[in-house]
C-alpha cells in the first residue's frame, strides 16, 4: 500500500472525543485529513473542503475507502457507513499472554500465575533452543507480535504493556514487534527481589543497571518509551522500589505496578509487612502523580486518602478482576473522590481478549448492578475512560482527534445487525451497549494503515496465527510433565 504524505476519511459521524473541539460532541458526516503522522484538520465535511483538499493534496493523497489513487474528483471521498474515533488506548496489560487464551480458568489469580504464566514464561526459557530451532525465531517475539495483531483487531493504537517476570529480558524482542506493527508503546520493565520465582529475583543495582542499558540501546527507538514497571509490593522490597523510583524521577518518565489485586495477597502482606500495599508504597515516598497502579481492587478508606493526596492514578481492569475473582474497586468512591480512574483490559490470558469496549462495559455494568444507580458511568465517560484520560495518564499526545495530536484513529462498521440502527442521537450509547468491540474495520496509527476494510496492512494475518497456535500447543505437551511452580507471594 502506498504511504501517502496525506490522508483523508470521511464518515457518516465522526466522535473526537477533545477537549478543544468538545468531548461531547457528534459530527455527521465528518472528516479527518492528516499530515504524516499528525492531525492537520477535524470537523463536518462539505463539497467546498472536499474540492480543497484535492486541489491542494491530491498529489500526494490517499483517499480512504476509495480505489483510486489519483486524478481525485469528489465522487471519489466516499462517506463511509461507521464512525471514525480516536484508536484506544490502552494503560494495562502484558504482550505475552495470547498463547494462554483459556488456560487455568475458574482459578484465583496467584493459582493462575503458576499453572499459567510463570510455567509458560518458565517453558520459554528452558526450551528456549528447541523453540528458536523450529520457528527460526524468538518464541518471545511471536507471543509479542501477536499481541499487536490482537491489539489492532480491537482498535487499540497506543498501550502501555507491563513486562514483567522473565520478560524483562526480552525488551528487544517487544521492541522490534512495536516497530514493525506500526503502533505506539510504553514498555514498563518489570523487576522482582523477593517473594518469588528464584530464577528471576534481581537487587536493586541490577534492577537500576538493566534500565540504563534499555534506556541506552531503545530509548530513541520511535514510537516507543521505557519506564520502571517493578511487578507488585510483595515482590519488590524497599530498597528495590525506591531505586527504581529514584531512576524514574532522574529520567522523568512515569512508574507502573500492580497494586492490591488479590484479596488474599493483599491480607497476606498486610499480615507479614502489618501495612497494606499501598501504605507500604506512601511510606517509602513512591507514589506521586507519575505512578500509575494496575487493579487496586482491595482498599481500605485510609489507602483513598492517600491515593488522592499522592495523585496517584488508577488503571481498572474488569475483565480480569471479574473472570479471576480478584473483585472490583471501589471505582465510583475513587472518582468521587478525585482519584484518576481509567479502564483497561489486561493480559489476554487473564482477560482472553483486548476488546476494550467489552471491557468499559463491564466496567459500568457492575457498578450500575452493585450501587442500583442506573446514572453511574454513562457511555460518553466511558469513550472517555478509554481515550482521552488514558492517553493524558501515559503523557501521550493521542487519544482524540484534534488538529496538532497524533494521527491515530479507528473506523468501526455500524451496518452490522447489532449497531442498527444507529443514528446521531444514540451513537455513543450503541458503541457501548451494542456493540461486539470487533466492529473496527480501518486503523490509522501515526499516520499510517495498519488495518484496512478488516485486513492487516502492517502484519501477516495467517502466518503470526499458525505461529502461535504451534507454540500453544507445543506449551499443552510441555505442561503435561512440567514441575509445578510456586512462587507468588501468599500463595508461596
Amino acid at each position: 500500500m502506498k504511504k501517502e504524505k496525506y490522508k483523508l476519511i470521511r464518515s457518516r459521524f465522526l466522535l473526537p472525543i477533545s477537549d478543544k473541539i468538545g468531548r461531547d460532541k457528534r459530527i455527521k458526516d465528518g472528516y479527518v485529513l492528516t499530515e504524516r503522522n499528525l492531525i492537520k484538520e477535524v470537523g463536518r465535511y462539505s463539497e467546498e473542503i472536499g474540492e480543497r483538499i484535492i486541489k491542494e493534496y491530491g498529489g500526494d493523497l490517499q483517499i480512504i475507502g476509495c480505489t483510486k489513487e489519483e486524478n481525485f474528483n469528489l465522487s471519489d471521498i466516499p462517506i463511509l457507513s461507521g464512525v471514525v474515533m480516536p484508536g484506544f488506548v490502552k494503560a494495562h496489560g502484558h504482550d505475552h499472554e495470547s498463547p494462554l487464551i483459556g488456560l487455568a480458568k475458574d482459578e484465583p489469580l496467584t493459582e493462575w500465575l503458576d499453572h499459567a504464566v510463570n510455567l509458560f514464561t518458565g517453558f520459554m526459557n528452558e526450551e528456549r533452543q528447541i523453540l528458536e530451532k523450529k520457528f527460526g525465531k524468538s518464541p518471545n517475539y511471536i507471543t509479542y507480535i501477536k499481541a499487536r495483531l490482537d491489539d489492532i483487531y480491537y482498535g487499540i493504537t497506543t498501550s502501555m504493556v507491563h513486562h514483567c517476570n522473565h520478560n524483562k529480558y526480552r525488551v528487544k524482542e517487544i521492541v522490534d514487534a512495536n516497530i514493525k506493527a506500526g503502533t505506539k508503546m510504553i514498555i514498563a520493565v518489570g523487576g522482582q527481589d523477593r517473594n518469588y520465582d528464584e530464577r528471576i529475583l534481581d537487587t536493586p543495582e541490577i534492577s537500576v543497571k538493566r534500565m540504563d542499558e534499555y534506556i541506552k540501546h531503545f530509548g530513541s527507538v520511535e514510537r516507543t518509551w521505557i519506564i520502571p514497571g517493578p511487578d507488585q509490593d510483595f515482590s519488590n522490597g524497599p530498597e528495590q522500589l525506591k531505586a527504581l523510583k529514584k531512576w524514574a524521577r532522574l529520567n522523568n518518565t512515569l512508574i507502573h505496578m500492580h497494586s492490591s489485586e488479590e484479596p488474599n495477597t493483599t491480607r497476606w502482606f498486610r499480615e507479614t509487612y502489618g501495612q497494606t500495599p499501598v501504605e507500604y508504597a506512601y511510606s517509602i515516598d513512591f507514589l506521586d502523580e507519575n505512578t500509575i497502579l494496575a487493579h487496586q481492587v482491595n482498599c481500605t478508606d485510609k489507602d483513598l486518602e492517600i491515593l488522592r493526596n499522592t495523585g496517584t492514578k488508577i488503571v481498572h481492569n474488569p475483565l480480569a478482576n471479574t473472570i479471576l475473582g480478584s473483585g472490583m474497586p471501589p471505582i465510583i468512591k475513587m472518582m468521587e473522590m478525585g482519584i484518576p480512574v481509567v479502564i483497561s483490559t489486561d493480559g489476554s490470558g487473564s482477560a482472553d481478549n483486548q476488546n476494550m469496549l467489552m471491557a468499559a462495559k463491564l466496567a459500568s455494568q457492575y457498578q450500575k448492578a452493585l450501587h442500583q444507580n442506573a446514572h453511574l458511568l454513562p457511555s460518553q465517560k466511558l469513550l472517555e475512560m478509554i481515550t482521552v484520560e488514558p492517553a493524558k495518564f501515559l503523557r501521550l499526545n493521542t487519544g482524540s482527534l484534534e488538529e496538532g495530536k497524533d494521527a491515530d484513529l479507528i473506523f468501526l462498521d455500524l451496518t452490522v445487525p447489532n449497531l442498527t440502527p444507529t443514528r446521531e442521537d444514540n451513537l455513543v450509547e450503541n458503541l457501548i451497549w451494542a456493540s461486539n468491540g470487533n466492529e473496527v474495520r480501518y486503523v490509522i496509527a501515526n499516520g499510517e494503515v495498519l488495518m484496512y476494510e478488516g485486513n492487516f496492512i502492517t502484519l501477516k494475518e495467517q502466518e503470526i496465527k499458525d505461529e502461535v497456535y504451534e507454540l500453544s500447543a507445543m506449551f499443552a505437551e510441555y505442561k503435561k510433565t512440567a514441575k509445578e511452580i510456586k512462587g507468588t507471594g501468599a500463595h508461596k
